[in-house]
């Protein structure tokens, strides 16, 4: 199972990710190096969404989609999930 992932950065901005194990990964973006660099410099980082796929192809299909969306299309997606 991979897990597609928003993630809330201290600035309010937004980073999209997969994963195979998100408290792992979650935990490496905010210590150390192996968290991506964007939220090395926006730590402490939060989990805002995240959803479950089969496969990497549909979870890397839809971090794709979701990265080109604008910054309100995120927070519309971020609401309609908590709904």
């Amino acid at each position: 199972m991979y897990t597609l992932y928003i993630l809330k950065c201290s600035d309010g901005s937004l980073y999209t990710g997969i994963t195979t194990d998100l408290a792992r990964r979650v935990a490496e973006h905010n210590a150390g190096k192996a968290g991506a660099k964007y939220t090395r410099a926006r730590r402490p980082v939060a989990v805002v969404y995240s959803r479950k796929f089969r496969t990497r192809s549909t979870a890397s299909r839809e971090e794709a989609r979701i990265k080109t969306l604008t910054r309100a299309e995120k927070l519309e997606l971020l609401s309609a999930k908590s709904k």
